[in-house]
């Protein structure tokens, strides 16, 4: 089998491809531009992307092509219709990140709640040295126990970090994206978005970007929000207006913004993000949340774990 990998870098340089080099002949490309996919995909029999997109044209330069491996849990890169009607199947991965995301939600919280930043570098300046007491509050921090705690989408992320909000004494609320999770048991209150984002201090939005979630918070539910609040977007960019949430820290209209994801990636050199003046508002991560070297690892052997199963059909 002729394996090819179309954006290696994407998965980091301190993961190794041992257990999918096992399956067949692996081609690895660090990276492929828009315009190279169909000149390097046209001998594979199977084609791992994770965020390179596949459609017809590229399809159709690949006759041999079987089966599309996608090295993440999103599929929107891919054309599924034409891939069906090709006969190619398509595999992602699923429930790899979940730990990863968790986590690096709530460092990015809880960075915002206590002002890290800050205090570190109070420290590390010099300043502490010169103290005439034993502390300084040159920032107010705040807990987490008893804040209330909106989660927008409870899917498996969602839950993870509702059980761990609670961990922490908060009070979990929560608003369904997609009203699959209406009719459900969860040991939790089910909110209109307005009520949620007037009545909570920390938001943390773990949902897919769709018809329904795409532009779902914008400066007028921003409006809503308490003025000390926190939001946290870490399921998908265009979400949030980039915009208006830009034009809400710099308005003092909230307490800070954790952002892991964007609408364009890379963001661009004029993003409105970068030009915010209450930058301390802002706790930003490149779209990391879900890569931690176990969330890693654990997506390759899910990945070889499908070509391995396509392959003894």
């Amino acid at each position: 089998m002729h394996i090819v990998f179309l954006d290696a870098d994407t998965i980091g340089k301190d993961v190794t491809f041992n257990s999918i080099e096992s399956l067949g002949n692996l081609k690895i490309y660090s990276a492929t531009l828009a315009h190279e996919t169909a000149e390097r995909i046209k001998t594979a029999d199977i084609v791992i992307t994770n965020k390179v997109p596949i459609g017809k044209a590229e399809m159709d330069s690949a006759p041999s092509l079987k089966l599309i491996c996608v090295a993440a849990t999103g599929t929107n890169n891919i054309n599924l219709e034409y891939a069906e009607e090709k006969g190619i199947a398509v595999k992602n991965a699923a429930g790899y990140s979940t730990e990863s995301v968790v986590q690096t939600t709530f460092a990015n919280i809880l960075s915002l709640l206590n002002s890290t930043a800050y205090f570190d570098q109070y420290v590390k300046s010099g300043a502490y040295s010169t103290s005439m007491i034993f502390t300084h509050y040159g920032q107010t921090f705040w807990e987490l126990a008893g804040k209330r705690f909106g989660i927008i989408g409870m899917g498996n992320i969602g839950k993870r970090v509702a059980e761990v909000a609670t961990a922490f004494g908060a009070e979990v609320v929560y608003y369904s994206t997609s009203g699959k999770n209406v009719n459900i048991f969860l040991p939790y209150p089910l909110l209109g978005l307005d009520e949620l984002l007037r009545t909570c201090d920390i938001v943390s939005i773990h949902a897919p970007l769709n018809e329904q979630t795409k532009n779902l918070i914008t400066l007028k539910k921003l409006k809503l929000m308490k003025q000390e609040a926190i939001i946290a977007n870490m399921g998908r960019g265009g979400i949030i207006n980039e915009k208006d949430l830009a034009k809400a820290i710099d308005e003092n209209l909230l307490g800070g913004a954790a952002i892991d994801v964007f609408e364009q990636e890379p963001i661009p050199a004029n993003h409105p993000f970068l030009s915010v003046k209450n930058k301390a508002k802002f706790q930003f991560t490149p779209h990391l949340a879900w890569g931690s070297i176990e969330a890693r690892k654990r997506l390759i052997a899910l990945t070889a774990k499908n070509i391995e199963d396509f392959l003894s059909q």
